[in-house]
């Protein structure tokens, strides 16, 4: 294996999520419609990575064996600071559970902070050490 391409999140809510994720967190969101069909489809660019966003009520097939809201935990890489996300994530009135917090990353040391998503997935945001 070399790297993610992508994942799947199944949401509750595509736009309460996307605006999560494009204001918050500054990903992009993409309409696309794959091949063969003909109802769009939704993702969250970032870098070089995608999260595909499904409907709890209509997921798109294929998908995971028991598709539900909300058991996601994602670690996010990001090369502003986890100072400058405290400040910011304040300003937006949101939440952090934890932080800031040192952890082990797939690269090595990192330092992390914790919010939830508007489904309840944990989100780690984490600068690398």
């Amino acid at each position: 294996m070399l790297s993610i391409d992508h994942f799947v999140l199944t949401v509750t809510n595509i736009e309460k999520t996307a605006d999560f994720y494009t204001e918050i967190l500054g990903m992009t969101l993409q309409e696309f419609l794959p091949p063969g069909s003909t109802q769009p489809r939704f993702s969250l660019r970032f870098g070089t990575q995608k999260i595909n966003l499904h409907s709890a009520s209509n997921p798109f097939k294929p998908h995971a064996k028991s598709p539900f809201s909300g058991s996601a935990d994602i670690c996010f890489i990001s090369d502003m600071s986890v100072e400058t996300w405290i400040e910011d994530l304040s300003q937006k009135n949101i939440l952090i559970e934890e932080g800031p917090v040192h952890r082990t990353g797939a690269n090595g040391p990192i330092i992390s902070i914790y919010v939830r998503d508007p489904d309840g997935n944990l989100i780690e945001i984490a600068n690398q050490n």
